[in-house]
């Protein structure tokens, strides 16, 4: 498990990676977390040693524990030594205007992934090379995009974190953080969780800008080779992009594109990864033991000059807020059996077969989509060397989540690659995960980047929709979509992709399936829970992601994807 593991380019002592507090004269720069490694967990990555040589690796994470500010900053008295004391407490914490090594994205975790963080964090930040400093931004606090409670990753270790946020090159940094009570408790109550740090990444360069010596080119290690060969046949070792291709695969090709390799780790929702999967609810207040849960929007479509043919009888909508107007959970039977109707009681296209967790025999029908050109994790320059050995697969793929990273809107396509390396530094490093949590990402400009490795055509599980990350992929648009429409060419990339990956399993864009919750703030542990093949987050769990506006899209992805396929 990673613990606090950092790289080489963190192990500086504490007095390098923060310089003088700005404006703060005579005040003591915090120490950052210690860079030493906890032991290793059974299939982690090897940690270097102290004074090894250092890999050519690029990029950083910096971790400041946040403190008790004064009362004149919006936090309590904070009283010497008290506010080192002090892990958790009822004021403001933060940290005081700083200049800091140069960072491009920052977030907050604290220590227990359980606890949740009620309130509001900002930061501001400066510019390298500015004297001027942003406007305060809002992190978004709630970040549901995570392993499911019990999984392989549910773990000591495991942090709680906030969505991170792009902030582009920055070198100085000041951060607040207020309490908001719990609902239906009194204001004085309020908490922050214990353990509160910030985290600067640092991406590093993008991989073609690397430094490059005359002499040839380091043979890939181990992982990468792994990482690159799971894509074969689609791309050969090294590739940094897989192209697109002009014709739906055959039989023959998809029974190789999806085929795991024998002893390869695949977890099922009958289990825990091969675990026992019995006792306890595992959940967080689910609503039921069965249930129904439709992405129902309106499709803004027509606003674009598009029509919305193909949509199925649940593309109605809440025009004003964009949430799910599903039918609510079934708790009448103890049994766990659920009828399986559509939206507001209308049959909706069925997944037959898909329906059964435990079917995995299905012979490919011929629906998948072209497929769309994807750049591969070496292509967005991931390190390797990050996250856990090896790779977890489920069974299949039924469904589809779409999210938005909630990491903001103020980056440029060429910059993607990098707030991609953020993302995964900020998942694997920050919140103890084994890899990035997305099975794709795609930016503003419709590219699709490959995420969790493990190949993209195969059932690789990811760590994106709490409690139905088994049999399902997640794909992360780059952005913030709660009031800003997302790009046409974006909506369009997660159609193209649902309707290949989703094709492969037999997957239909426009239906519906049937999905185990592994427990949740929706649906309890063991739910049998129908929802759209191409859902939002929200229909799984209770967030506010994808957001309003891209949520809205997701009827358009359903129309555009079924089209590809030839429905």
């Amino acid at each position: 498990m990673r613990g606090f593991l950092v790289t080489s380019a963190v192990t500086a002592c504490a007095a390098t990676l923060t310089l003088p507090v700005l404006g703060a004269p005579g005040a003591v720069s915090a120490p950052a977390r210690p860079a030493a490694a906890p032991p290793k967990a059974p299939g982690a990555a090897p940690v270097r040693a102290p004074g090894a040589a250092p890999a050519q690796i690029p990029g950083a994470t910096y971790s400041l524990p946040l403190v008790p500010l004064p009362t004149a900053e919006g936090g309590g008295a904070a009283t010497p030594g008290r506010a080192q004391a002090e892990s958790a407490g009822t004021g403001v914490r933060g940290l005081r205007p700083r200049r800091v090594k140069p960072f491009s994205m920052v977030g907050i975790v604290w220590d227990d992934a359980g606890a949740e963080l009620r309130g509001r964090a900002q930061v501001r930040t400066r510019a390298v090379g500015a004297r001027t400093w942003s406007g305060w931004q809002d992190v978004q606090v709630q970040d549901h995009d995570r392993p499911d409670v019990d999984g392989s990753e549910a773990r000591s270790g495991l942090r709680g974190a906030t969505a991170p946020l792009w902030v582009g090159a920055s070198d100085a940094i000041e951060v607040r953080v207020r309490p908001g009570a719990a609902a239906g408790r009194p204001a004085g109550s309020a908490t922050l969780p214990r353990g509160l740090r910030a985290e600067l990444v640092d991406p590093g360069s993008a991989p073609a800008a690397r430094p490059r010596s005359r002499a040839a080119a380091p043979a890939p290690d181990d992982e990468e080779r792994a990482t690159s060969a799971a894509n074969a046949p689609l791309a050969p070792l090294g590739a940094h992009e897989i192209p697109a291709a002009t014709h739906r695969p055959t039989a023959e090709e998809v029974a190789t594109l999806t085929a795991v390799a024998p002893g390869a780790s695949v977890s099922s929702s009958a289990t825990r990864d091969g675990r026992d999967g019995t006792g306890g609810t595992g959940g967080t207040g689910g609503t039921g033991s069965t249930g129904d849960r439709f992405g129902a929007e309106e499709d803004a479509s027509a606003a674009e000059g598009q029509g919305s043919e193909g949509t199925d009888p649940g593309d109605a909508s809440d025009a004003s807020t964009g949430t799910s107007a599903g039918t609510s959970a079934d708790t009448s039977g103890e049994s766990g059996e659920t009828s399986e109707t559509g939206v507001n009681g209308e049959n909706g296209p069925s997944d037959s077969a898909a329906d059964d967790d435990t079917d995995t025999g299905a012979v490919y029908a011929g629906h998948a989509g072209p497929r769309p050109r994807i750049v591969t994790r070496a292509g967005w320059g991931a390190d390797e060397s990050m996250r856990e050995r090896g790779f977890v697969y489920t069974k299949k793929v039924k469904a589809a989540f779409v999210h938005h990273t909630a990491s903001g809107n103020g980056y440029t396509c060429a910059q993607s690659p990098s707030v991609i390396r953020g993302i995964y530094r900020y998942h694997v490093v920050s919140s103890g995960w084994r890899d990035i949590g997305y099975n794709f990402l795609i930016d503003k400009c419709g590219t699709v980047y490959e995420g969790r490795a493990g190949g993209v055509a195969k059932p690789v599980k990811g760590a994106h929709t709490l409690g139905f990350n088994t049999n399902s992929m997640g794909i992360a648009v780059l952005g913030t979509y709660g009031t800003t429409s997302p790009a046409k060419a974006a909506v369009n990339a997660v159609a193209a992709l649902t309707a290949w990956k989703l094709g492969l399993y037999n997957a239909n864009p426009r239906g519906t399936t049937t999905l185990v919750s592994a427990g949740g703030n929706l649906f309890k542990k063991g739910a049998k829970v129908k929802l759209k093949v191409i859902s939002g987050h929200r229909d799984g769990y209770s967030t506010e992601c994808p957001g309003d506006r891209l949520y809205a899209k997701l009827g358009t992805a359903r129309s555009t994807a079924a089209r590809l396929q030839g429905r």
